[in-house]
């Protein structure tokens, strides 16, 4: 949908998918309001309801993208916003094909990425993909200073079971990367999870792969810390509320999380700022626990993390904060345009 069109504009392309919603409008509309126009592209609907086409000769190199009923191009893209990747979604075709169709097809977003490269991004793809690997998060959080769990990841059953023990059975297990940008049936596994001592005795899945193990670290409180180009946004739980229930706050019934506003002490500010340096980010989603002690014990980032719950419940401008790093760059202009949106 088109609310109004203007013929000169800075487009800020939203890269989202198709079952986005609140956090993806919210954002959108922020960018409107700094006369700018956003682009919703929902990526599992590539290709079968979103048209790409590239054009490379000696004149020059052109990326077009339709999406319904309006289209871009790319050099008219000021601005992205990485929101989420998904792949693309096919009913209908046989499963001898679908691999070949979603690697073609994941190629051709990638050629399209990179014909964005004079464009602002919230975040860099490449920056993105190193900082989700949690072992360069934890050396580059010790590096700046930050308090970190102590941490073993292997694929030696024996060595899990000897530091186990060591902890004195407070341990935690998850993955060292994400599984997919895609599936959303997926994100089961990339939950925390505290592990007993009977998970250990058939450990041998771990020779297939490796897992990352953490001491359990005592929880007052739970924090998401939202860093928006220099901008910090804190929210707060109650860890005693859920601690029983499960070690990680993301499987808890949303009524049992109450988000209060947090401030963090100037040194781990600091720190933070250090860190989004150090891995050249806009934009990430830090977890820490504040331990009854009071110490702040980084748990790890997410460079395209969540945060919808945060502006909501503490009112937030977190989406104002990522459309101003969007469009910073950008020409302004006094037009109100629309909104392109498929749903």
């Amino acid at each position: 949908m088109i609310l109004q069109h203007h013929n000169q504009r800075d487009i800020i392309l939203l890269i989202t998918h198709s079952s986005d919603y609140f956090t993806i409008d919210r954002v959108a509309q922020a960018v409107l309001k700094r006369g700018a126009q956003p682009f919703r592209l929902d990526t599992d609907k590539f290709p079968i309801e979103v048209q790409l086409k590239a054009h490379l000769s000696k004149f020059g190199n052109t990326h077009t993208l339709k999406y319904g009923d309006n289209s871009i191009t790319s050099q008219q893209v000021k601005g992205v916003w990485m929101r989420r990747i998904w792949h693309p979604q096919f009913s209908k075709l046989a499963p001898q094909f679908e691999a070949a169709c979603v690697r073609e097809s994941i190629a051709t977003l990638q050629g399209f990425w990179d014909s964005l490269k004079h464009a602002r991004w919230v975040d860099d793809l490449q920056r993105i993909n190193a900082v989700e690997n949690k072992l360069y998060q934890l050396r580059i959080a010790q590096e700046v200073g930050l308090t970190i769990p102590e941490t073993i990841v292997t694929n030696a059953p024996e060595q899990a079971q000897k530091f186990f023990h060591k902890l004195k059975g407070k341990m935690v297990a998850k993955l060292l990367t994400p599984l997919s940008y895609s599936m959303e049936s997926l994100y089961e596994f990339l939950y925390t999870s505290l592990v007993k001592e009977e998970d250990l005795l058939d450990a041998e899945a771990l020779r297939y792969c490796p897992m990352v193990f953490q001491e359990q670290i005592p929880k007052q409180r739970e924090l998401r810390v939202i860093y928006v180009n220099g901008k910090l946004f804190v929210g707060a739980l109650d860890a005693s509320k859920y601690e029983k229930i499960t070690v990680d706050w993301r499987r808890v019934n949303p009524n049992t999380c109450v988000w209060e506003p947090h401030e963090l002490p100037a040194e781990i500010s600091l720190r933070l700022n250090s860190f989004m340096a150090r891995v050249g980010l806009t934009f990430g989603a830090f977890d820490f626990i504040q331990t009854p002690s009071g110490e702040y014990v980084f748990l790890e980032i997410n460079p395209v993390g969540e945060w919808g719950m945060l502006e909501r419940d503490l009112n937030y401008a977190i989406s104002d904060a990522i459309a101003e790093a969007l469009v910073s760059t950008t020409s302004s202009t006094n037009s109100k345009i629309g909104y392109f949106a498929n749903v």
